[in-house]
């Protein structure tokens, strides 16, 4: 099931499965472009709706079990950008809603209806789709928060169905999609740069992507019997370039023991971070 494989990132890794025999349901919200993937995919079965609805991400996972007789991997590629210009200064509580929707919406529902099929199998694969937005470099408000949500997800998911033989990865993508590219996008690209919020070489490498196809095999990878000792970990694919995030641990800032000393005073406290 690739979630969000009727366009960029999602179709060429459903493309991809296809071509390693994989039977592929393939998911948009727009009806007429489900159907035009899933012709040009051989084999593929095109179930068009947003997946935030619960009742189409069960509809979803009901369709590959029909079709193909089980539920082996679940992909979720959907989202959807930030509005032009937004931030926290001036984003609305209804747009906030509608990218936590697409993102951490979409991965939710569909990973509820698939976790249980899976678990069920005694096997199964989820690769989220998340992003460097997470690390707020973007700034944004609710696409960050999505993806960082989701990657957070994922993570739990991982964490809690290994005993059942499911695995569940991130893969945070850099491509060439209709999310970026054009004048907006150059633009936005361009004021974060001047802003600071985006390095130089960050800044070069948004304006000048490479296509979906690269970032797909990664993808690949971790549905595949190569990654079955890879789970709870957070990938990178853009372009040539195939990166990990290392896990976040926390480093000692201070310590005392609580049974035998007072609290901290905000100014011990301050002397130790500063």
């Amino acid at each position: 099931m690739v979630v969000g494989g009727t366009r960029g990132v999602g179709l060429a890794v459903a493309e991809l499965l296809a071509a390693h025999g994989a039977g592929v349901v393939v998911n948009g919200r727009d009806a007429d472009a489900a159907e035009q993937a899933a012709q040009r995919i051989p084999g593929a079965v095109g179930h068009p709706g947003s997946p935030a609805d619960p009742a189409v991400a069960d509809a979803l996972i009901d369709t590959c079990v029909r079709e193909f007789d089980r539920i082996d991997m679940l992909v979720n590629c959907a989202g959807t950008a930030e509005p032009a210009g937004s931030s926290i200064l001036n984003v609305t509580s209804g747009q906030f809603q509608e990218l936590m929707d697409a993102h951490l919406g979409t991965a939710f529902q569909t990973c509820r209806a698939a976790a249980p099929r899976m678990v069920g199998q005694g096997s199964g694969v989820i690769v989220n789709t998340g992003s460097f937005a997470f690390l707020g470099d973007y700034g944004g408000t609710g696409y960050p928060a999505g993806k960082g949500a989701v990657t957070s997800l994922t993570l739990a998911i991982a964490a809690e169905l290994k005993e059942h033989g499911v695995r569940a990865n991130v893969v945070c993508p850099g491509a060439r999609t209709r999310l970026s590219t054009g004048a907006d996008y150059e633009a936005h690209i361009t004021e974060l740069n001047r802003r600071g919020l985006l390095d130089e070489v960050s800044y070069r490498g948004a304006l000048d992507a490479a296509p979906p196809e690269y970032a797909a095999p990664t993808y690949a990878y971790l549905v595949s019997d190569l990654a079955t000792h890879v789970t709870g970990q957070i990938f990178i694919a853009a372009g040539g370039f195939v990166g990990r995030f290392d896990r976040q641990n926390p480093s000692l800032v201070a310590y005392r023991d609580h049974h035998d000393e007072p609290p901290w005073t905000v100014e011990e406290i301050a002397a130790q971070v500063g």
